[in-house]
């Protein structure tokens, strides 16, 4: 399987652990990739992948045994010492395994690696199985209000997204050049929607394109969706208009 090529690291996220009185502190770090392909997903301190399980339950892992070999469980000690990080939306918590171990969730699903990743970036754990997918930010595509546009659409990370004009029955004809400019908001969503793709107050048919380039580009009502890469932090809307044939993304 082809390794994907990560493009940027957007964001890293801390989950700090506060030590008792008596025992030394220690930080686990939960960090963010984007991809290509696969869109914006959880990795460890050491960069390596996370996971979902299709066959857990929310806030229960039932992988053990042999596939807890495969798949090792983020463990991160007692749960009431654990805080959520800034800037990652939906919360991290924790779930108590059959063995007492306290294993880190996201948006209340058990998190793992994989055991067949060689080196940080690796996903080779997507889709086996028919059972397992890389931990995407989510939802994917949110809400957000902006002081002169008023309800928009933006990412994972809160970045503003856009529709291209010339785009039309759920295909992009953003290629090459201009997808360098107007980079396609893709996602490596699992079938079983373990992970939402829509947050609160976004409606409608969210379906994904696959583009010449292997990426699945996320298609909100027909209408794939982009960012754009003049805009630097969230709130940053100046693709709005932009030669004419870009629009803000609206719920």
């Amino acid at each position: 399987m082809k390794q994907p090529t990560i493009r940027t690291l957007v964001l890293t996220a801390s989950l700090a652990l506060a030590a008792s009185a008596l025992a030394q502190a220690v930080t686990p770090v939960v960090q963010v990739r984007v991809d290509p392909a696969l869109g914006h997903f959880l990795t460890d301190d050491a960069g390596m992948t996370l996971y979902v399980f299709g066959r857990d339950e929310a806030g229960v892992s039932n992988c053990v045994d042999q596939c807890a070999v495969n798949w090792p469980p983020v463990i991160v000690g007692d749960a009431s010492l654990i805080t959520s990080p800034l800037a990652i939306p939906t919360g991290f918590g924790t779930t108590t395994r059959a063995d007492g171990a306290v294993q880190l969730t996201y948006g209340g699903w058990p998190l793992y690696g994989w055991i067949n990743d060689a080196a940080p970036g690796d996903t080779t754990g997507q889709d086996v199985g028919g059972n397992w997918w890389v931990a995407n930010l989510n939802p994917v595509v949110q809400v957000a209000t902006h002081p002169t546009l008023g309800e928009i659409l933006v990412g994972p990370t809160g970045m503003t997204l856009y529709t291209f004009r010339n785009d039309a029955d759920g295909n992009s004809n953003c290629n090459g050049g201009c997808a360098a400019n107007w980079p396609p908001l893709v996602g490596g969503f699992d079938p079983a929607g373990i992970l939402p793709a829509l947050g609160d107050g976004v409606s409608g048919e969210v379906t994904l394109f696959e583009r010449a380039d292997g990426g699945a580009q996320v298609v909100l009502d027909g209408m794939p969706l982009y960012y754009w890469r003049n805009d630097f932090v969230p709130g940053d809307a100046t693709g709005d208009g932009v030669g004419g044939n870009w629009d803000v993304a609206r719920p």
